[in-house]
């Protein structure tokens, strides 16, 4: 009996971590879509809202290391000053991994399709949970 008891109570532990694994890699890939979304409106500013709003937000890029949410949102701006330069972006990714109940590891490319030239490249995400909020702490990006 308290085998059976030890065997139902493993399998019972096994199904609810899947389970929470699988819901927070559905909210891992929702961050994601509504950051598609956001760009794809024009909207950085919300585009910037899956970012952890730190100074201590790490974003590699192909100008560096850059620190901060403000600065990091600053760059994009910059970078992507109208519409036009923004096009419309799309994900493609290749890999949603847990790292612990607070961390997800992502690997994907991402595409931009515009008039002024499409382009895209590859990227890696760590995105932690805090308080209780799924947000990217770093972005590299290619």
């Amino acid at each position: 009996m308290k085998r059976l008891t030890f065997f139902l109570l493993l399998f019972v532990g096994i199904v609810t971590l899947s389970f929470a694994q699988n819901t927070d890699e559905l909210a891992i890939r929702n961050i994601l879509a509504q950051q598609t979304k956001e760009w794809n409106s024009g909207n950085i500013p919300a585009f910037m809202e899956t970012y952890w709003k730190s100074d201590s937000l790490m974003f590699i890029g192909k100008n560096g290391v850059t620190f901060g949410w403000q600065k990091t949102m600053e760059n994009y701006k910059k970078s992507y000053p109208d519409t036009s330069a923004m096009g419309k972006l799309n994900f493609e990714l290749v890999e949603v991994k847990s790292l612990s109940p607070v961390y997800f590891f992502v690997i994907g490319k991402w595409y931009l399709t515009r008039s002024i030239g499409d382009i895209g490249g590859a990227f890696t995400l760590l995105v932690k949970k805090i308080n209780n909020k799924w947000v990217i702490v770093t972005d590299h990006s290619s």
